[in-house]
């Protein structure tokens, strides 16, 4: 059995590999956001200025809301991969999945609770144990019922809030909680672990509210079905042949993600029209980025060049929680104590560092298991000739 800190994929799934490895690079660069200032409690468009500012807003359009929706496909596909690489070996799916989803679950619940609180594990793990009552369906089904389950509810809710909008006129402004904020701020400054750490609880309760449950629910767990679906109909293997199909995908998520995104903009930013942006804008972003990616990936020369993501995103569990441990370091009290004191232009490229690390490491370790595994291979052979 593969370790859990690796996808449990087809080699020849390279595409699914570089779509996580991007996704890695996407989610540091706004996780690392969270690392070094109470983002939770203060409105971006208020707290950055200048530069900063149009830093984040280059980044609320392009990253946030887009690339935990990829992950949540990722996710689907790779457990239907599992199931038909379980059952052809004859062993038991179910029971496999079940013990894999409660480690991912208590993994979660240490990064959570113990490094940052913006984990996405547990809430991961939960789903996918849901996700596992319906992996039996035919895949057009599946993707069927997640693309109603996330349509369906975004047009109502959406629409509601274009009617409420007439006549609530709540800016971000008054999203800034300033207790919430100072108290951040100050523990994870100058806490010690245990103060930390029980703001580390409080913090992810915020997170975790009401809003983020129905983001998860709403729009997570559908795009979980929608890669569980494309899994058993084969669209990563097949890519290739489906170029065209590929294309119209791209052609019309691109404009939705776009405008989606950028509607906050050009109306109010309010918390309504917010919500607007990241469960409207980011998911069909996040779907042309995956279509974008898999038309890449079909050209053999951009395969080997994409190939260090590739490595990186073969080992999603480790980079993600190495991400967080490496920006807790970093900031916290118990770190170097930076917290509060870098911008937007350092928290970016401090980013693009720390990812560039981790795709050197993860090269150099998946070379050297080839390595080892090329020379095992040889001394067996070698063996068999003798006897």
């Amino acid at each position: 059995m593969k370790q859990l800190t690796e996808l449990t994929l087809n080699d020849r799934l390279q595409s699914l590999h570089v779509l996580m490895g991007f996704s890695l690079l996407g989610i540091l660069l706004v996780n690392l956001i969270s690392f070094h200032s109470p983002s939770s409690y203060y409105n971006p468009y208020e707290w950055w200025q200048y530069g900063d500012l149009s830093i984040y807003a280059w980044l609320d359009v392009l990253v946030q809301g887009s690339f935990y929706p990829i992950i949540a496909m990722i996710f689907g596909y790779s457990l239907v991969v599992l199931m038909e690489q379980t059952t052809t070996e004859g062993l038991p799916f179910y029971k496999i999945s079940i013990k894999k989803l409660t480690v991912l679950f208590i993994i979660g619940s240490i990064h959570a609770f113990l490094i940052w609180y913006g984990d996405i594990l547990i809430i991961y793990a939960l789903l996918g144990f849901l996700l596992l009552f319906f992996l039996r369906l035919p895949g057009r089904m599946l993707m069927g019922i997640g693309v109603g389950l996330y349509l369906l509810p975004q047009l109502i809710i959406c629409s509601f809030i274009l009617l409420m909008t007439l006549f609530n006129t709540v800016s971000l402004s008054d999203f800034t909680n300033l207790v919430g904020l100072q108290q951040s701020a100050e523990i994870y400054a100058n806490g010690t672990f245990f103060n930390i750490t029980g703001q580390r609880f409080l913090d992810w309760v915020t997170h975790n509210s009401s809003e983020g449950l129905l983001l998860n629910l709403l729009v997570t767990f559908p795009m979980m079905m929608i890669g569980a679906g494309a899994a058993k109909l084969y669209w990563l293997q097949t890519a290739h042949k489906q170029k065209k199909k590929w294309l119209i995908i791209l052609l019309v998520a691109l404009p939705l993600g776009v405008g989606g995104k950028l509607f906050p903009f050009f109306t109010q930013l309010t918390m309504n029209f917010q919500y607007i942006q990241d469960a409207i804008g980011g998911p069909f972003l996040g779907i042309a980025y995956v279509a974008a990616i898999v038309l890449i990936m079909t050209n053999k020369s951009m395969e080997k060049l994409l190939k260090p993501f590739a490595s990186v995103g073969r080992m999603p569990i480790i980079i993600y929680l190495s991400q967080s441990v490496i920006g807790t370091l970093i900031f916290y009290s118990y770190g170097l104590g930076l917290y509060g004191q870098v911008s937007m232009a350092t928290s970016t490229w401090l980013a693009i560092s720390i990812f560039t690390i981790q795709l050197v490491c993860a090269e150099i370790w998946f070379s050297f298991s080839r390595y080892t595994t090329k020379k095992e291979n040889i001394n067996l052979y070698k063996e068999k000739r003798l006897a």
